[in-house]
Formats: structure tokens, sequence, C-alpha cells
């Protein structure tokens, strides 16, 4: 019997496709809002290394290809950049938080495409152990597609973090009695932590570079607004370009 193998998500490639590559330096020049369209690696000088693997993501999206695998192909630059032993949380978090934002850059861009359909998004956290409290608090909200909610909250938000967001029918939210909620989730308190909660309460929110909607401007990008050294580079890159060799 011949193995079905997973289809890679066009969309995640293309979004992949449509970043560029700039040194530290440069992309933290960026506006927060503004990097969704680059890809750099910390402390990582040499730009033939920073291609390598921007290409080894790409190839592990197509591919869907493992962690460990992906780890291993690249063992080389990690053990050149020292990032072995208590330092290798750094491999772990260029790949997951990568590849976990270009499948959700990719599933905005399907969801939008059947939102009059399905006009309801649910955020849906994994809820184990390695759930963040302020993930698991916005488990299972529902808002509308076009809420201000997902300006802020859209997923992913924070390094390695594996939320998604799932779609509904007007019919689903009334048959699961569902509410739909309004606002846009901030100022509100994290899951309590244990029996007293945190203390003191703290407010709701992203991690830190996390805070916009990484699938509204990746498909919707004004390239003018960004600094004009980096227009044409980005424009070169938009969906559409010849992927990486």
């Amino acid at each position: 019997m011949t193995e079905l193998k997973a289809l890679p998500m066009s969309e995640a490639l293309e979004y992949w496709l449509s970043k560029v590559k700039l040194s530290p330096r440069e992309f933290y020049a960026l506006a927060e809002e503004y990097r969704v369209l680059a890809f750099t690696v910390s402390r990582l000088a040499r730009a033939d290394m920073l291609a390598e693997i921007f290409e080894a993501i790409y190839r592990a999206i197509q591919d869907g290809t493992s962690f460990e695998t992906w780890s291993k192909d690249l063992e080389h630059i990690w053990v050149e950049n020292g990032w072995v032993g208590l330092q290798a949380w750094r491999i772990d978090t260029i790949f997951r938080t990568n590849i976990q934002t270009a499948y959700n850059v990719g599933r905005y861009k399907q969801m939008m495409l059947v939102s009059d359909a399905r006009p309801f998004w649910q955020y849906s956290a994994v809820n184990d152990s390695r759930t963040r409290p302020t993930h698991r608090a916005l488990h299972g909200r529902v808002y509308r597609f076009d809420s201000p909610f997902w300006d802020t909250w859209y997923p992913p938000n924070g390094h390695r973090c594996r939320c998604k967001v799932k779609t509904l029918s007007d019919r689903q939210v009334r048959d699961r009695g569902l509410d739909v909620m309004e606002g846009n989730g901030l100022g509100e308190l994290i899951e309590p932590i244990g029996p007293n909660g945190p203390m003191p309460a703290r407010p709701l929110m992203p991690d830190k570079g996390f805070e916009g909607n990484p699938g509204k401007e990746a498909w919707s990008p004004d390239v003018s607004r960004y600094p004009k050294v980096l227009q044409e580079k980005l424009t070169r890159m938009l969906p559409g370009s010849e992927p990486p060799k």
C-alpha cells in the first residue's frame, strides 16, 4: 500500500518566501509590527549561516521535517556559535517559533477566505503542563474574525507558543452555547495559579514582541511604512519569489 504523505501548507510556504533575511542589527532597528516580514537569528553575525538556517526552515515547512532532524542537519552552526549544553535552548526557540509563526500566518489567510461562512474564531491553547497561564486563560474564547482582539492576540503570543485559532459558523456557535466576546481582551487578569492566584494579579498581555497580528501584517503589508533602506529588499521578497535552492 502506498504511504500517504501530508501536503505542506502552501500559504505557510508562500509567507516564508516573503521574508527578507536581515542582520540582527537591521532586524531590531525595525518596529516590532514590521518584523513579521523579516528573518534574523540573534547573535549570529555570518550571513551564510543565516541563509542556511532560513533555507532549512523552508525545507522543514515543505517536508514536515522533525526538530531533531533539522537540528542535526545544522549541528555545525550550533557548535561554531557555542549553542550547545545550557545554550541549546536557542536552537529549539529558533525552530519552533518560526515554524509556528509560518503555519499561523498561513492559517490566517485560509480563515479569511471563509470568513463569510465561518465568521467566528475561537482561541485554542494546548492546555497541558507547558501551557502558559496567560494563554490558558484565553482558551475557548470566541470573537468575530474582525474583532480588535485578534490585532493583539492572534498567535503565536510568545516564543515557542503552540496556540492556534479555529473557525466556527453561526450554527456551531449557537449549538455549542458559546458566548461571543467583545473588546480587545486587554486589562483582564490571567488564570489563577494555584489556590490563591498570582500576587499581585497581573494583566493579560502577550509576551514582549508578540503583541500584533502576524497574519494581518504579512498578507496586507504597506511596505511604504518601512524604513527606506529596507523597502526595496522587502518588495523583492513579497509572495511570488522563487523558493530557496
